[in-house]
């Protein structure tokens, strides 16, 4: 069967009324990958789908019923909490049916990483993924089917993308890489097919406004749901603005921002960053001026300036920042870490705690880690130190939780949840 009669006929029998009761769960394959209630609603009474008159009373059946589940949920989850942008979980899921993904730059430690969430995640079927020095070899650590390697060109993918082989296509490459692999996907965009989602973890869409900036407990996550294009944020720099972010309202001058990383960071081509050796008992300072993240935490935070001073560390995973803020009122470190409690209150992936988290804690974990809240004997300056693990919350896994919104599961499906 041809690919797009393929979706098609998946898309006619979730809405067939022989099957189970449940309400239909409208899935991206096709037409456009239809996410939104007002598309589902246009795709309801659509002749694609005249079929039979159950067919489309079914179809109208279900709009009704995932509009209905909405509204329940909205009225449940919203009026008992503080965070203004609550997760959304389970009860916000819209898709049961696994998506097919395309990974291009597999070979880096944020590839690496990725592939092991795809691997434990129920609904991420891995289709194709391309390393240019990998070609030809089997994928280790993915164990839902074989997959060899490829090495896709632009043209490639445009032609798998035409095909309608891929619901994701996630650009794991370098800064200034990814530009003809978009161009190509941009090509077959048209007024009644969105294309499939892509997700780009690099920086090259950081700062444009037709692109989502995906961090979701600062973006709006309605935003990230109805996105086709959505911009991973940095390492550095989603620590760095969950850090500050509770503060917006309180700011007094400039925050700087005094960061070290593990040389995972640096990548996997050879530099003193990322040599053990030249690392070992050492301290690397570097870009001390205008690093990408620093005007990406300032334009996102939608501030004048920041400060950002990053360094290399001999370890190989984990960030470790520590934040200078001047307030411009009087607070107390019970009043700070209060105010961060309620502003993240319910968040999974970000942890408030009393004392300095250390970065050894942090190593592999999916969350970032936000304390210290020291404030000096005016109480118009306080002192916040966070920790992240840069190939999972600050790469990986928030790829994985942009990929669930978009693509209809719940939030934190597949992402294991520390405890407290």
């Amino acid at each position: 069967m041809r690919a797009g009669a393929r979706r098609v006929a998946r898309l006619s029998t979730s809405i067939a009324p022989t099957l189970t009761p449940k309400p239909c769960l409208f899935h991206s394959y096709g037409f456009g990958n239809i996410r939104s209630l007002s598309s589902i609603r246009t795709l309801a009474a659509s002749p694609t789908l005249n079929g039979t008159p159950s067919t489309q009373k079914n179809a109208r059946q279900a709009v009704t019923s995932i509009e209905t589940a909405f509204a329940r949920q909205h009225r449940r989850g919203y009026s008992n909490t503080t965070n203004p942008n609550p997760p959304f979980g389970k009860k916000h899921a819209s898709n049961d049916v696994p998506s097919r993904i395309g990974l291009i730059g597999a070979r880096g430690y944020t590839g690496q990483a990725l592939i092991d969430l795809f691997n434990a995640h129920p609904f991420m079927d891995l289709r194709h993924v391309s390393s240019r020095e990998l070609a030809g070899q089997e994928l280790q650590g993915y164990t839902k089917r074989k997959i060899i390697y490829e090495h896709l060109s632009p043209e490639d993918v445009a032609q798998l993308e035409k095909d309608g082989q891929v619901d994701c296509w996630v650009m794991a490459l370098p800064n200034g890489v990814c530009k003809p692999y978009i161009e190509a996907l941009d090509q077959l965009r048209t007024d009644g097919n969105r294309g499939s989602v892509v997700v780009d973890l690099s920086a090259d869409h950081r700062f444009v406004d037709s692109w989502t900036y995906g961090l979701p407990e600062l973006t709006k996550r309605s935003d990230i749901l109805q996105s086709t294009r959505i911009s991973n944020p940095g390492c550095y720099a989603t620590a760095a603005q969950l850090s500050i972010a509770p503060l917006i309202e309180h700011l007094g001058g400039e925050p700087v921002i005094f960061g070290v990383s593990g040389y995972s960071g640096a990548g996997t081509k050879k530099s003193p960053k990322n040599d053990p050796e030249v690392l070992r008992d050492n301290l690397i300072p570097y870009s001390l001026t205008g690093h990408i993240h620093e005007k990406e935490i300032g334009h996102h935070l939608g501030l004048p300036s920041v400060t950002f001073i990053p360094h290399v560390a001999s370890w190989f995973r984990s960030i470790s920042l520590t934040i200078n803020i001047p307030l411009n009122k009087t607070l107390t470190s019970r009043n700070i870490r209060h105010l961060y409690q309620e502003r993240y209150a319910g968040e999974p992936l970000v942890k408030i705690v009393g004392e300095a988290p250390l970065v050894k804690a942090i190593s592999s974990l999916h969350h970032v880690e936000i304390g210290g809240f020291a404030t000096d004997a005016s109480g118009k300056r306080v002192v916040i130190c966070s920790t992240i693990d840069n190939l999972n919350k600050g790469a990986a896994t928030q790829c994985l939780q942009n990929m669930n919104l978009a693509l209809g599961y719940a939030e934190f499906e597949g992402i294991p949840i520390a405890k407290s």
